[in-house]
């Protein structure tokens, strides 16, 4: 994500690259999300960057629906996608350093899934890869799209997620000053990649974050009804 949500915090080195056996997958194997979340957390301590990766990986299951893909799957690569970026920021986009190659050289030394690996890899675009499957297609689409919905949602008075609609989202993408670090290009080239019209894009991302608000912070700021809608995010 080139987003401003995802700022490093913390930049703290691995005291060492070796994966610890406990992380290492079986042959043929999928990663429980409850290992990949453990991985997450010891890797990344903002909670601004855990939460935008909770967004991504409900995207991420809802498009596999969708799409009657392998949800466990596709959810681990929105889940994993930034959990490099803390410790490897890569301020500089070197293709082979970094964010998120430097997380993807650790996951593939753990035994993960490849096409997830391949996925990780071309949601940064200055990586060089491509991306060749849908489940990289709609990695790329959902990332900067979740930016763009938490800081709508976050400026609402209730600062909840339940008060952002999509007329909105459209609204608030032409406003260049809002959210000035959401690649607006890449939300719309990503929706057109993976074949869906923008404004159903928009809505399965913002409908998959709605299910997951409480974890996300966006759930509201009091008890009383959200304000309806107006439509403007």
């Amino acid at each position: 994500m080139t987003c401003g949500f995802r700022r490093a915090i913390f930049r703290v080195r691995p005291f060492s690259l070796v994966p610890p056996p406990e992380f290492l997958i079986p042959n043929h194997s999928l990663p429980t999300r409850a290992d990949a979340l453990t991985l997450l957390e010891s890797w990344t301590r903002g909670e601004s960057l855990r939460r935008h990766m909770l967004s991504v990986e409900a995207a991420m299951r809802a498009y596999a629906v969708r799409f009657g893909e392998d949800v466990q799957r596709w959810g681990l690569a929105g889940l994993m996608h930034d959990f490099d970026y803390e410790r490897f920021p890569n301020d500089a986009q070197a293709a082979d350093a970094e964010h998120p190659a430097e997380g993807v050289r650790h996951l593939r030394a753990l035994g993960w899934p490849e096409d997830v690996c391949e996925a990780i890899l071309g949601h940064a675009t200055y990586t060089g890869v491509p991306r060749a499957t849908r489940m990289a297609k709609a990695l790329f689409a959902s990332d900067e799209l979740t930016g763009l919905i938490t800081a709508s949602a976050l400026v609402k008075p209730s600062r909840a997620i339940a008060d952002v609609d999509v007329a909105g989202l459209r609204k608030k993408m032409k406003d260049k000053a809002f959210a000035r670090g959401v690649n607006r290009d890449d939300i719309i080239f990503g929706a057109e990649a993976l074949g869906v019209p923008l404004d159903e894009h928009i809505a399965v991302v913002l409908n998959a974050m709605r299910e997951i608000a409480e974890p996300l912070g966006l759930g509201g700021v009091s008890t009383n009804a959200s304000t309806p809608s107006t439509g403007d995010a």
